[in-house]
């Protein structure tokens, strides 16, 4: 067996020896500072001439402010307060653009673009957001639980709503009476002036005051009781408010995390999520007509489909037919309303508790009634980059803009809300991310892998359609910030072996793009890090996997293997950019230098491949996610030269989901594997994430029981390394815990647990990293080396 070096030579003497410097896993899992601190956090000044954002050239403890303009290109450091003056805030304008309303820090700031002017115009304790400018030019805000109007000719403050937390308190002189009391106030008022006199008193201020007030009413006082108020939203006239408001269900329980190093000395619990499957809450959407002084509901009993029951209730017969027999509307949580600038027309997004629909209604806010723009329904779930709620927009009075998957990729529509003839705009094998409309509402913006993939640029296309236009050049990853007058771009780029830098370039296509930052340190750039293959293969179901592969140096005697899961699922990290896994990308390039064959694949649910990628694991997870382990096992094999006796597996969170299930289920394939962080069983991850893809537990046991590693430890044949941290908040302690307690009463031996104690689920301490990336690869020399 190799000595397992723990030192990272970069003498000359070893260079020259071996041609290039020795990784080490203390040296790449050390303080992440060695590499170099790439710039982040861009912002641009509100006259589109400067950038600033966080760097750290000389790898400080903390991250400084940069700013570099665009007529110099060279980055200066500048200071906090400098650059938060600066800083062009998210403004909402009014309807020419004039003035500009944003909130910072909890207060309201107004621009003037005319005279380039900032005026603060709150400075409270309390915090006022969500401003938006109504028709008449009066400034609406939201204040604790309700919404104020400043008018801004006159400075006159008003408050719009009047809601009241809490339980409604009764008047004394409204409570019910008894004979009794009603004796005891006839009484005092018999014997005592002073309240005679209080009453009169009170009757006098009470007219004075509606003497005063002229034709204003009091506030009607909504009562929420106990309730949660949230989306309130008010029409560009003022005139309609919408609110939403939350019942939490009964008998949801959550969770704990036992905290053991703490500076009591004592053990602390820090309070946890729930578990997916606990009882979801109710939201009720209403509109407060102030015209009217009426409330009303949004009717969701109209919206198309909200009887349909899922597909996967056909496995179930009686709860098939017990839901068919109630026929009962689903849960769906509403959001909105968006108006269109005119104030006349609003839409509402609605989405299903049971992630089966996602509806684009028109509102008639006169009467609470829905009507069907658009309706994406998916078996398996609703998703994809831009089919969330926050991606629904108005190009002008009449026509809205949307992202949907209908296509079976995601990508842009438009709608004529009036006559609903809709119209996509973009297509193809690609997807569209990151959309935002043009000031001149001509033209969309957009990030799309439509050369590869695993390529991203920034892009234009016409609000009518067309070709899109590529504006970046750059292969690679291209994250663009785009500047207020929309004239510049600050590309935030990286290549596969080169971390992140920020360039300026002007909005041009074919414009050359300008690097401002340096920030990779000499010893990083020392080692030459490697351009992994960007490869493809077939799976057994015939779709199109992709892969990055890590060709041994000199391969070993065995020929060994190490294939590398990704987390999230839902995640891309077969691309042309810095990987998010710096850590195991370098680990990978140690690997690839001590003899091994390194494959990192984006299997079956992971992102930038469309629809059926995405929902290819709906009820199984740990099927074709995995079988796709498999297959590119078979790809290292047929065309590296891959020992299949000798391949190695592991990764993190849902990377060590599947190492588990890779042991488990197929022992011929892995001789060994190492699961950082896994989920155990699906059945006690979070609710968001899980109901998505295998329903609920007790409405869907199949799904959960045919997903979970916890039911196949039986299978365990080759040696196992589990590490976790112990204040995993994500995927909690609880789980690895279970998952030993079944090995122990299997009889097993082969397995092994580390724990870190001060870690979550992100590890932070380069301790920890060390230490676990050290047995990491002790677990791979052992049994994939020498064996």
């Amino acid at each position: 067996m190799k000595k397992f070096c723990l030192l990272f030579l970069l003498g000359t003497s070893i260079v020259k020896a071996q041609e290039r410097p020795v990784l080490t896993v203390e040296s790449i899992m050390r303080d992440q500072k060695w590499l170099g601190v790439s710039p982040s956090d861009y912002h641009w000044s509100a006259d589109s001439k400067t950038i600033y954002f966080k760097w750290n050239p000389q790898r400080k403890d903390n991250n400084e402010d940069y700013k570099v303009d665009i007529s110099s290109g060279k980055p200066v450091k500048t200071d906090e307060k400098l650059a938060n003056q600066e800083i062009m805030p998210d403004y909402i304008y009014n309807k020419d653009h004039s003035l500009g309303i944003a909130e910072k820090s909890g207060d309201l700031y107004l621009y003037s673009f005319k005279t380039k002017q900032k005026q603060r115009l709150t400075n409270t304790m309390e915090r006022e957001h969500n401003p938006v400018f109504l028709n008449n030019g009066t400034i609406a805000f939201q204040k604790g639980n309700n919404l104020y109007a400043l008018n801004l000719k006159s400075n006159e403050l008003k408050q719009l709503t009047n809601f009241v937390s809490g339980k409604k308190e009764v008047a004394a002189g409204q409570k019910t009476k008894n004979l009794q009391d009603s004796w005891l106030n006839t009484e005092q008022d018999e014997l005592f002036d002073v309240l005679k006199s209080k009453k009169q008193k009170d009757a006098f201020r009470l007219a004075k005051k509606k003497n005063l007030a002229g034709d204003d009413k009091p506030l009607r006082a909504i009562e929420l009781g106990n309730l949660e108020l949230s989306n309130l939203v008010i029409s560009p006239d003022g005139r309609y408010i919408n609110y939403r408001l939350k019942t939490q269900a009964e008998g949801g329980r959550e969770t704990i995390v036992p905290n053991f190093i703490t500076e009591s000395g004592y053990t602390e619990d820090i309070p946890g999520r729930t578990k997916v499957g606990e009882p979801l809450p109710v939201y009720v959407n209403f509109i407060y007509d102030q015209q009217r002084d009426t409330i009303y509901k949004l009717q969701t009993a109209q919206i198309p489909g909200i009887k349909d029951l899922p597909d996967y209730l056909k496995d179930y017969p009686k709860q098939m037919e017990a839901a068919v027999k109630k026929n009962e509307d689903r849960q769906v949580n509403l959001y909105g309303p968006i108006w269109n600038p005119a104030g006349k027309l609003a839409v509402v997004i609605a989405e299903s508790q049971d992630n089966k629909d996602r509806w684009i209604l028109k509102l008639d806010a006169l009467t609470g009634n829905l009507t069907l723009l658009d309706r994406q329904r998916d078996e398996a779930w609703i998703g994809g980059p831009g089919t969330g709620t926050d991606n629904v927009g108005w190009i002008d009075e009449e026509n809205i803009y949307f992202q949907s998957e209908a296509s079976g990729y995601s990508h842009l529509y438009r709608e004529h809300v009036l006559s609903g003839v809709k119209r996509q705009l973009t297509s193809g094998k690609w997807e569209v991310k990151n959309l935002s409309l043009a000031k001149n509402k001509q033209t969309f913006y957009f990030t799309g892998n439509i050369e590869h993939p695993g390529i991203t640029h920034f892009y234009k296309v016409s609000v009518n359609g067309g070709d899109p236009v590529k504006i970046t050049s750059m292969k690679g990853g291209n994250e663009v910030t785009l500047s207020p007058d929309e004239q510049w771009l600050a590309i935030n780029y990286s290549y596969m072996n080169k971390p992140w830098e920020l360039y300026i370039q002007a909005n041009k296509p074919g414009a050359k793009a300008i690097k401002v930052t340096e920030s990779s340190s000499e010893e990083f750039k020392a080692y030459p890090w490697r351009e992994p293959d960007m490869v493809s293969f077939k799976n057994r179901y015939g779709d199109e996997v992709y892969a990055r592969v890590y060709p041994a140096l000199k391969p070993e005697a065995n020929h060994p293997a190490v294939v590398f899961v990704h987390g999230a699922g839902y995640l891309q990290n077969v691309h042309y950019w810095w990987s998010q896994y710096s850590r195991e990308y370098m680990f990978h390039n140690l690997l690839a230098d001590h003899g091994y064959t390194v494959i990192d694949i984006d299997y079956t649910a992971s992102s930038g491949y469309g629809r059926n990628h995405r929902t290819g694991i709906y009820r199984h997870m740990g099927g074709k996610d995995l079988t796709d382990q498999v297959d590119g096992v078979k790809l290292l094999v047929e065309k590296y030269n891959v020992n299949p006796k000798h391949v190695g597996i592991y990764g993190g969170s849902y990377g060590g989901f599947i190492t588990l299930m890779a042991l488990f289920n197929e022992p011929e394939v892995f001789a060994s594997g190492a699961a950082l962080r896994s989920v155990t069983d699906w059945a006690h991850y979070n609710h968001g994430y899980t109901s998505n893809i295998l329903n609920e537990p007790f409405n869907d046991e199949l799904a959960y029981k045919r997903s979970s590693p916890i039911y196949f430890a039986a299978g365990l044949k080759g040696n196992l390394l589990m590490c976790h941290g112990m204040v995993d908040e994500n995927v909690q302690f609880q789980d690895i815990v279970r998952l030993s307690q079944r090995f122990i009463e299997l009889g097993k031996n082969n397995w092994e647990l580390a724990v870190y104690p001060v870690e979550d689920h992100g590890f932070v301490q380069p301790s920890s990293w060390t230490d676990e990336y050290k047995r990491i690869f002790k677990l791979f020399e052992s049994t994939l080396i020498s064996k």
